[in-house]
């Protein structure tokens, strides 16, 4: 499941949100604590893939510039966020994490409205959901996806982005 960034809906509710002072979001100031939420136990669970040493791995990919947070804080506190890698013109989005309602939609919002800054092209959701295709996210074949990588993910890492 992919989102090409100018394909992502926002519906009333989440404009609503957006235009309202009622989060703040950033860039890269709580790569640590996103990936740790995200990493936490689910309702669905106590498992996750997110172990010790992949934790480790993405903080490290972070240092170098490769892996980036977006996040959203409400009243000085971590709410919601997301994590991936980017290579040129391609996220890959990892995983995401809501602590407060339309949180996790926030941040996605605003990992679109930095893709023309950033030069991204395509967002990889990696797994289809009914909830990402309800932002306007979609399933493509493996072999356009195989082609929009040798495309786009060829360019250097741009840094931190905070």
């Amino acid at each position: 499941m992919v989102l090409f960034p100018a394909e992502f809906k926002r519906s009333r509710s989440l404009a609503k949100t957006l235009r309202s002072a009622r989060f703040e979001r950033r860039l890269d100031s709580g790569f640590d604590a996103v990936i740790r939420a995200c990493a936490a136990p689910r309702r669905s669970g106590p498992q996750t893939w997110l172990n010790r040493e992949m934790i480790e791995a993405y903080v490290r990919l972070h240092r170098l510039g490769f892996a980036h947070s977006v996040e959203t804080w409400s009243e000085g506190r971590l709410v919601g966020g997301l994590y991936g890698v980017h290579l040129g013109g391609v996220f890959f989005g990892e995983s995401m994490w809501s602590g407060a309602r339309d949180a996790s939609k926030v941040a996605l919002a605003h990992l679109v409205e930095e893709c023309p800054r950033r030069g991204i092209e395509l967002i990889d959701c990696q797994v289809a959901s009914e909830h990402l295709a309800s932002l306007g996210a979609r399933e493509i074949r493996r072999r356009e996806f195989a082609a929009l990588l040798r495309r786009l993910a060829r360019r250097a890492p741009q840094g931190l982005w905070g």
